[in-house]
């Protein structure tokens, strides 16, 4: 009996798919009449439920029930399983666990887990040792909630107060709290619909923070003053663009809080004193089309990152802190093709960027004083890396975190003058873990067009490559967000059962510089999909699995990556893991009221105003592409007060595959019915999560019942 055949066979033949009824709902679109059978699930009181799930339409409550009740019953014969995956990833995590502290002044901040603890601690400790004091303990604040997230904590410059964010929805709707860190107790204070950043002035007083408006979009920056009503707070700024989002931070030298106005192609900064909360902000450079760049301070400079003059990788500028106008900015470091520069930080006497050449990332210190400049070297053939600058400003030492495919987690702190590296952490792996067990290489798959698209693969030494084994080839290829080659506690437990995994870095993502974000967006989008298929087909042909042996894998727009490429090549798959999927495209881009859709219009065209989008969205949105066909198994995960992908885009999916697919291969929905766009919020309940993802994936291949190396 072949995999499929024993898919089939173990599910629940006396349960049957939920069938959603249809209910027409037509439209008209640059002359298209436009029909959605299934319009009906998505909910005219969403934004409510967003804020109170109890109120979802019962209707529609039902239909969504229906659809976990069936898929627990065909995933029945996993449960065994299940727990198995899940107990092998939390025996790799260090239940008591902590970050390196970050010192600050006085103090040193980290946050750290007991065990058996969902949620994480907000601690500190005198600099240099001393007695620890628990400022927020997220395992009691969770009490009670079957959803607890912390999207934030600040404490004041004078260490005597803690501004804090929580969701306890999912919906990503944060309100914010104040803490006497002196007592432990709340303030009053209590702070309504943010998105959950917020960052102190220099009077300690002053709290600046993110307000939704009633699309739930960062529009407004506001300032709090502690001990006043929130109803009184001053908005600071207000963003006239509907596509346009807000972001609040410091400079490292915390001179100057950060305004950052911006879609995803364009931005504008503007500064504002921390020793001056009440005075004006400062605006750098105003808004043009295509300009992106961001802002550092150094004592009468200020450090600009920014791809104008046609540095499409971008250059760094400096400017006069009094008249940074862009006819002042003159270059630091030239731009470099190719070079694509991800991060810039400004430390009293060096400059650390962040950049990336040939899909690889690099850390280069310049000092100020002579311009001298030296990389931070490392030899694996693909890994991530990232630079955590903590607190201060007046330091040589800096902190930045290492990772492969093999090697866990290290975190080094750096010292930028003598060039010496001190490991502070690694990651425990406490059921143990051997990085010669495993085999991780990076190959390049020829592209339709010519180009080259890098892959990140990892398995288990021993693994035949002879393309018998199973391969999940997980991609991602929007908003230029490239996917690391990092270590992952979780995806042990496939390679140790023989499978393959492997990351498509495609276009859509930065991995080869800007431009491989550009021509994966918008009018070029379809590259995206068929980088995904050339990498799968590339696979297959060099022997590590075979057509019809890959799950592909992905979450939010890399759902709609695999949900789009598996309507042009369903053949090539074994199966589809779509994680909060976005399939609805075109339907979510013709509505301006949600969330995301106007601030979305730069990375796929605006359907409603450019006939030329609309067909080009029509052309690839999943949903509106399901034909009559076979398709592989499909699973299909959602979260009810997801703002993000809402939880109609997968549930139609669903429905319409239902109704039109051929064959009877697995087609599943699970919905989360107390979370949002990240899935459950406890850490262990997360890894209930991919548990079931992992147990699907190995039903479907036929390797349910194939036990992991006993080394895992």
């Amino acid at each position: 009996m072949d995999a499929t055949a024993r898919a089939k066979s173990a599910s629940a033949d006396t349960v049957l798919p939920p069938r959603a009824k249809k209910q027409p709902v037509k439209s008209v679109w640059h002359g298209v009449e436009l029909v959605d059978n299934y319009a009906w699930l998505r909910a005219e009181n969403w934004q409510e439920v967003m804020r109170d799930p109890s109120v979802l339409p019962a209707d529609i409550r039902a239909h969504l029930e229906a659809e976990n009740a069936y898929t627990e019953a065909v995933m029945a014969d996993t449960r065994e399983l299940q727990e198995q995956l899940f107990q092998e990833m939390k025996g790799r995590i260090k239940e008591d666990d902590s970050s390196v502290p970050a010192p600050d002044g006085p103090w040193e901040y980290y946050t750290r887990y007991v065990t058996g603890g969902q949620y994480p601690l907000v601690c500190r400790r005198p600099r240099g040792g001393g007695p620890e004091q628990v400022l927020l303990d997220g395992n009691k604040e969770a009490e009670g909630k079957s959803y607890w997230h912390l999207g934030g904590a600040s404490h004041s410059f004078d260490h005597k107060l803690l501004a804090y964010a929580v969701d306890d929805k999912g919906s990503e709707l944060y309100t914010i709290r104040v803490r006497n860190l002196e007592t432990g107790e709340d303030l009053p204070d209590v702070i309504v619909n943010t998105r959950g950043d917020m960052v102190w002035a220099n009077d300690h007083r002053s709290l600046f923070y993110i307000r939704l408006d009633e699309h739930q979009r960062p529009r407004f920056v506001c300032k709090h003053l502690v001990g006043s009503p929130s109803e009184q707070d001053a908005t600071v700024y207000c963003e006239p663009d509907a596509g346009f989002y807000i972001g609040i931070g410091y400079t490292q030298s915390r001179k100057f809080i950060i305004i950052d106005a911006h879609d995803h192609q364009t931005n504008e900064v503007y500064l504002i004193d921390t020793d001056d909360p009440d005075g004006s902000m400062r605006l750098i450079s105003a808004r043009q089309t295509g300009h992106e760049y961001g802002v550092e301070h150094h004592d009468d400079e200020l450090i600009i990152t920014t791809n104008s003059g046609g540095a499409e990788d971008f250059r760094i500028c400096t400017a006069p802190l009094s008249d940074p106008q862009m006819a002042n900015w003159k270059d630091l470091v030239p731009h470099k093709p190719g070079r694509l520069i991800l991060e810039t930080v400004a430390f009293k006497d060096h400059l650390v960027r962040l950049e990336r050449e040939d899909g690889l990332p690099r850390i280069v210190i310049r000092r100020f004083a002579d311009g001298a400049e030296h990389a931070i070297a490392f030899e694996e053939e693909a890994y991530s890396l990232g630079i955590s600058p903590g607190y201060e400003y007046d330091t040589t030492t800096l902190r930045f975190t290492y990772s492969s495919m093999t090697t866990p987690a290290q975190v080094f702190d750096y010292d930028m003058e003598t060039r010496t590296r001190v490991l502070r952490k690694m990651q425990e792996v406490p059921s143990g873990h051997n990085p010669d067990d495993y085999v991780t290489k990076r190959l390049f798959a020829p592209a339709p067009d010519g180009e080259t698209v890098p892959i990140s693969l990892l398995y288990r030494k021993g693994t035949p490559i002879d393309g018998s084994a199973p391969l999940l080839l997980y991609g991602y290829g929007s908003y230029g967000i490239s996917i690391p080659a990092s270590f992952s506690i979780t995806r042990l437990s496939l390679v140790d059962r023989g499978f393959i995994y492997a990351i498509a870095h495609i276009r859509g993502g930065k991995e080869k510089g800007y431009r491989w974000y550009k021509q994966g967006k918008h009018k070029t989008k379809l590259n995206t999909f068929t980088d995904f298929i050339a990498a799968g087909e590339y696979l297959a042909a060099s022997g590590y699995t075979r057509r019809g042996r890959i799950i592909a894998n992905g979450g939010s727009a890399g759902g709609m990556l695999v949900g789009a490429a598996v309507n042009m090549a369903p053949d090539l798959f074994l199966a589809v893991i779509a994680d909060v999927p976005f399939v609805d495209v075109l339907n979510t881009m013709l509505d301006k009221d949600l969330p995301l859709t106007p601030p979305e219009w730069p990375e796929w065209g605006n359907p409603i105003e450019s006939k030329e989008d609309f067909e080009l969205i029509r052309s690839y949105s999943p949903y509106d592409n399901v034909e009559r066909k076979v398709y592989p198994h499909i699973l299909a995960f959602a979260g009810l007060t997801d703002p993000r992908v809402t939880y109609w885009e997968p549930a139609k999916w669903v429905a319409k595959l239902r109704e039109l697919k051929q064959g009877d291969n697995l087609l599943l929905l699970k919905i989360n019915m107390e979370a949002g766009h990240g899935g459950a919020s406890g850490r262990f309940e997360q890894l209930r999560e991919v548990a079931f993802d992992y147990a699907f994936a190995l039903k479907v291949a036929g390797l349910a019942g194939f036990p992991a190396s006993p080394a895992a």
